[in-house]
């Protein structure tokens, strides 16, 4: 399986600290060695860095650990490969243009008969069971409203009905952003934690390393991260339950149902 990561925060927020941890299970303290990838949002525009060796060992990956890039929405990953060979094709996250935005996804788990899933317009460029979902997706979001999106409520329950149907295939825990929301969906495994004032001290579970939170932050910010499994020893991490989907938006969890 592989390990997500994410954060939807309500102003320009490094993930340093949480990558630094997710980095180590990337072949270290976990063993998922076959290429690392995050996203970052900056408005409308993304980057992403991406590299098929283990994230414990990657340059790139400790460039990422290190530079501060602020951002307001980011979406992570660390694989172990289960569909489709070591390869940086196949490295999450995944990114498409849908209705003038960009969208990025990242998947942990496996489906089977996924081949068969259509794709339209969204072609896979790799040959993982996790592009072929994403391009499935986004696929069924174009043939309803093919010129713009339609209300959030509306959309992301849509997306909700298709991970619900995707679930059936397999294991699909997810992540999906448009650069303004995050929508986060569990099919076995996924937590979330939301940190505002007053905030306080934080420890990795993966590597030797705390942080003060009230000496990065004004008393405003709100910060979510969400990961596969806890990042930190001493912080009250929430279990999303199977099936279940949560969106947040600048930090903050909005209705989704």
């Amino acid at each position: 399986m592989c390990e997500l990561l994410g954060m939807s925060a309500n102003v320009p927020t490094d993930i340093c600290f949480s990558f630094k941890g997710l980095r180590e299970r990337g072949g270290n303290t976990g063993p998922h060695k076959d290429g690392w990838g995050i996203a970052f949002y900056q408005g409308k525009g993304v980057t992403t860095f991406k590299d098929a060796q283990a994230s414990h060992q990657s340059e790139v990956a400790k460039l990422v650990t290190d530079y501060p890039i602020k951002s307001n929405v980011v979406v992570g990953h660390v694989r172990q490969a289960n569909r489709g060979r070591v390869a940086l094709e196949n490295t999450h996250p995944f990114t498409r243009e849908l209705w003038g935005r960009y969208w990025t996804y990242a998947h942990n788990g496996q489906l089977k008969d996924y081949k068969s899933l259509a794709q339209g317009r969204f072609k896979a460029v790799g040959t993982t069971d996790s592009e072929s979902a994403f391009c499935f997706i986004l696929s069924e979001l174009a043939a309803r409203y093919p010129d713009k999106p339609p209300a959030r409520k509306q959309l992301f329950r849509l997306i909700k009905k298709l991970s619900d149907q995707l679930k059936q295939q397999g294991v699909f825990n997810l992540l999906l952003s448009d650069g303004e929301y995050l929508f986060c969906y569990c099919s076995t495994k996924l937590h979330w934690i939301t940190r505002r004032a007053p905030f306080g001290t934080a420890k990795l579970s993966d590597v030797d390393v705390d942080i003060d939170f009230s000496q990065e932050t004004t008393p405003n910010d709100v910060v979510t991260i969400v990961a596969t499994l806890p990042l930190t020893t001493n912080e009250q991490w929430q279990a999303m339950a199977p099936g279940e989907a949560c969106l947040f938006r600048a930090g903050e969890q909005v209705e989704l149902l």
